[in-house]
């Protein structure tokens, strides 16, 4: 069966395009083996290069072993667990340092994968007052890596940074949107954040503990019947007294509260991070995570065409290896019959499938405020060349919107490409047509810098939008940056470019976690700088509608009315293509095979094992 029919899946947002990666900041170069006292008891403390490779194969999940993630990037993006926003870095750091209130199931089936599951809670919590209200208990024995307990206030603290915009800020932005504290005249919060301290108070109504610190209570100022998976992002514990605001996470590891923590972390060309068990948590008090390696390797700074390569042969401890991020196109074939069926030597190992990200071109609006210059950059773009620059058919197919199909009902076709631009425009652009509009603009073809991440297919791509909007009279120049801080930088307006490469996926299966985050500055992911009135009331309208086909209908014509504003220039929906080595294996894939897991469209790094 196509995988577009089997049903949506909580999704996540990323916005990394398949070739972006990992990022963050420095740290320690110690490489070396953690001891027998880092770690959990009765698990196997044998050496992280030398796994069991001459053993015969066991059946099942075991625990030992080291787990290498292969990457490109030189750095992680964000560690932070307020700011961290890109699928696979929350699949990853879900999975390994941190917790959450609730978590998503691990699975390969997708409607299972988007159920949630109780992670640092007893459940999945409990609304009142019509979905207004929200409560949850946090289960005995939670700890930090130091071993002091996770409470209630860390929770809460947690979540209270991510008002603190002018501090954390590329992260989620949902404990704004909807925690029952005031907005000012200028849209913003109240509450200015922990480090401030201003609106104190109104934040410490919306956001309650119990005397004993076990349990936590969220007033929400509209009602959100889908809140116990807003608490999946951003809501992760930190306690104060280790909090550094800006550089948590960046002069030092995050404190965990999974069943990992960081031992090393080295940045750039070489750099590595090493994640060893955490002996301050116990599995008695997770039900969630099932920690098997003993320890995980990131190695960054890599060629993804040697990546590839690695996977593919799979000897030594690339057996035990697996590659963050999309492989690249010319090795597709290599490895697939066809866009979503592996060669018969790589079955179980390598995965083609739809993932949950749509893929567009971001436009500053403050920038290029003209819109029939936004249209005309949108019909002068050879949206062929970049799909065959990606893959062809591996890539996927063609979008018209920042909806995605396989989200349900959310999604109608946008007209995008057939009549919101004035006419048909075909996939290979049109020039003349741009230049048309062009001319009905009543301004001269501005010159542009284009953003993109510095990677092999992402320079190409850069070189295809550059010749095919100067086609049409436009200059285009280009902004190559460090692909693991990408969105780092294009998140100043003041660094960035006028227009660049971006990708989202929901965060769950609404168009609530798409049309917001991407199109209101409360969203947490407008990188277009979209600021209308008009459409923020509508937004509103939308989010509060209970009647969820109602709400699909006006999520739907949201997403035509970004299109005929042309805040974004969507490109494809695409495929996933993702493989790893011989010797690893998954806890609930087929037959332990290698699967794409739905809610963050990532690796399903909490179900890997090493083969015994």
């Amino acid at each position: 069966m196509d995988r577009m029919d089997k049903g949506w899946f909580r999704a996540l947002t990323l916005g990394a395009v398949a070739a972006l990666a990992l990022s963050a900041c420095g740290g320690s170069t110690a490489t070396s083996v953690p001891s027998a006292a880092s770690q959990a008891p009765g698990v196997s403390t044998q050496p992280s290069t030398a796994p069991a490779t001459t053993a015969p194969a066991t059946a099942g999940p075991k625990s030992g072993g080291t787990v290498y993630l292969l990457t490109q990037a030189d750095q992680f993006d964000q560690i932070d667990p307020q700011r961290a926003y890109t699928g696979e870095d929350l699949a990853f750091f879900s999975a390994t340092i941190y917790r959450s209130l609730t978590a998503f199931t691990y699975s390969p089936d997708n409607p299972t994968a988007s159920k949630l599951s109780a992670d640092l809670a007893t459940d999945t919590g409990t609304p009142t007052d019509g979905a207004k209200t929200w409560t949850f208990t946090l289960r005995d024995g939670v700890t930090f890596q130091d071993g002091s307990p996770i409470t209630c206030a860390d929770i809460a603290y947690g979540a209270s940074r991510t008002f603190a915009t002018d501090v954390i800020n590329q992260g989620p932005t949902y404990a704004i949107a909807y925690l029952d504290i005031p907005t000012l005249a200028d849209g913003t919060s109240a509450y200015k954040g922990p480090y401030k301290g201003t609106g104190q108070d109104l934040y410490d109504k919306a956001v309650t503990c119990s005397p004993d610190g076990k349990t936590i209570t969220f007033h929400l100022k509209l009602a959100v019947a889908d809140f116990n998976y807003t608490v999946t992002l951003g809501f992760s514990p930190v306690p104060k007294a280790a909090d550094t605001g800006e550089s948590y996470g960046v002069a030092k590891p995050p404190v965990a509260s999974g069943p990992y923590m960081v031992q090393s972390y080295a940045t750039g060309k070489g750099g590595k991070m090493i994640l060893v068990r955490n002996p301050k948590w116990n599995q008695a008090s997770d039900s969630y995570h099932h920690p098997y390696p003993d320890q995980w390797e990131v190695d960054f700074g890599l060629d993804p065409k040697v990546i590839d390569q690695r996977l593919i042969q799979s000897t030594g401890n690339d057996a035990f290896a697996m590659q963050y991020g999309g492989m690249q196109p010319e090795n597709l074939a290599t490895v697939f019959a066809d866009p979503k069926t592996p060669n018969t030597q790589f079955v179980g190992r390598a995965d083609s499938s739809y993932d949950i990200y749509d893929r567009y071109l971001w436009i500053n609006v403050q920038k290029v405020s003209n819109l029939q210059i936004r249209q005309a950059m949108a019909a002068a773009l050879d949206r062929s060349a970049l799909r065959k620059n990606a893959g062809g058919d591996f890539y996927g197919d063609y979008g018209d919107g920042t909806i995605k199909p396989n989200i349900g009902a959310d999604y109608a076709p946008t007209g995008m490409w057939d009549t919101l631009l004035g006419q048909k425009i075909p996939d290979t652009g049109d020039p003349a047509y741009a230049k048309s509009l062009i001319a009905k603009s009543g301004v001269a073809a501005p010159t542009l810098t284009y953003s993109y991440p510095d990677t092999p297919v992402q320079g190409k791509a850069a070189a295809i939008v550059q010749a095919s909007l100067q086609a049409a009279g436009f200059t285009v120049k280009l902004q190559p940056l460090p692909s693991g801080s990408y969105y780092s930088t294009v998140f100043d307006p003041k660094k960035a470019g006028d227009f660049g490469t971006g990708g989202w996926g929901p965060d769950w299966p609404n168009a609530s976690t798409v049309i917001p985050p991407l199109f209101t500055q409360e969203g947490g992911w407008d990188l277009s700088q979209v600021n209308d009135t008009a459409f923020n009331a509508e937004v509103k309208a939308a989010q509060t509608e209970t009647d969820r086909a109602k709400q699909s209908t006006l999520w739907q014509a949201l997403n035509v009315e970004t299109m005929k504003n042309v805040w974004v220039i969507p490109t494809f929906f695409p495929l996933a293509q993702g493989m790893i080595g011989t010797k690893l294996a998954t806890g609930t894939g087929p037959n332990g095979g290698f699967y794409r897991w739905g809610p963050y469209g990532s690796n399903p790094y909490g179900d890997f094992y090493v083969k015994q």
